[in-house]
């Protein structure tokens, strides 16, 4: 995707994050980051004026969905313009000069930590951490000067803050990627769009899914993903998420959203965009190190 020379792109996390990896795969270097602290910080940077975009994790393939960026892409009104998907390669970061043999506390985010279990179940001597997030992990191990400290955490953010990595590709599957949604206040669609998600309610009566996906099913429409949400303040309502494998500049796709707004409440199309294919930035089994 082309964006504008030096746009800003906020993402949740600091310095050296997946989120930051996913951005620079997806957009190339030239791009301006904004770390943000927290989920609703990142979301709200563009009204600040501080971010021109902003970069979401949705799902991870083992995690499953990032359930706090769903409830805040609804409520932030901003719309999905890309998406990227990117491998998730664990490792561990010490210190310079430090050991593998020294270290005895090993800190990251939970996930990434419940990711790498059987590398603890070998290691039983390691005791985890849990910190804000992967990358803030490795920058308080090296900022303690503790070589008996770790993180768990990508490369780049080895990279960024000086750490050394240890042992390499630590996660418990080597299918493990995060998907990414690039979100902008601009509702255009890509001509080359082949993805549609939407959210929509429903009322409560037999048969309201099933007659709310059959304007898709009736054009050989396919859907990708489904998936629920309760809406907030309304106890026992449920919002429901799909992605499907089309655009809003095909006719077909346009009558059956005409249809579909019949059928549902509160109809809102998050985005029309150009899948992704996985990176191939993945590591070949052949090549993955020893601290699996």
């Amino acid at each position: 995707m082309n964006v504008e020379p030096n746009a800003r792109v906020a993402f949740q996390g600091e310095r050296g994050a997946f989120s930051e990896e996913a951005i620079v795969e997806l957009l190339g270097e030239q791009i301006r980051l904004v770390p943000r602290p927290t989920f609703e910080a990142m979301f709200a940077a563009i009204r600040e004026g501080v971010a021109d975009y902003a970069l979401a994790p949705i799902e991870n393939s083992l995690a499953g969905s990032v359930h706090r960026s769903f409830d805040l892409l609804v409520e932030s009104r901003l719309t999905i313009v890309a998406e990227v998907i990117i491998p998730i390669a664990h490792n561990l970061i010490g210190l310079p000069g430090a050991s593998f043999e020294q270290i005895a506390i090993v800190e990251s985010h939970p996930v990434a930590l419940a990711q790498c279990e059987r590398f603890f179940v070998a290691h039983p001597r390691l005791k985890r951490a849990v910190a804000e997030d992967t990358a803030g992990s490795v920058r308080e191990v090296i900022r303690s000067g503790d070589p008996t400290r770790a993180a768990i955490a990508s490369r780049r953010a080895a990279e960024i803050y000086g750490g050394v990595i240890l042992r390499e590709h630590l996660e418990d599957n080597e299918e493990n990627y995060t998907r990414f949604l690039l979100l902008s206040p601009s509702s255009a669609a890509p001509e080359d769009a082949d993805k549609l998600s939407l959210v929509f309610e429903l009322d409560h009566r037999p048969g309201a899914l099933y007659h709310a996906l059959a304007p898709f099913a009736s054009r050989a429409i396919n859907l990708m993903k489904i998936e629920s949400r309760p809406v907030h303040g309304s106890p026992w309502q449920y919002r429901f998420y799909l992605d499907l494998q089309a655009s809003t500049h095909d006719a077909g796709t346009k009558s059956a959203l005409a249809e579909l707004e019949a059928l549902v409440v509160g109809l809102r199309i998050l985005g029309s965009y150009k899948s992704a294919r996985i990176s191939s930035a993945k590591k070949p089994q052949e090549e993955r190190g020893p601290g699996k």
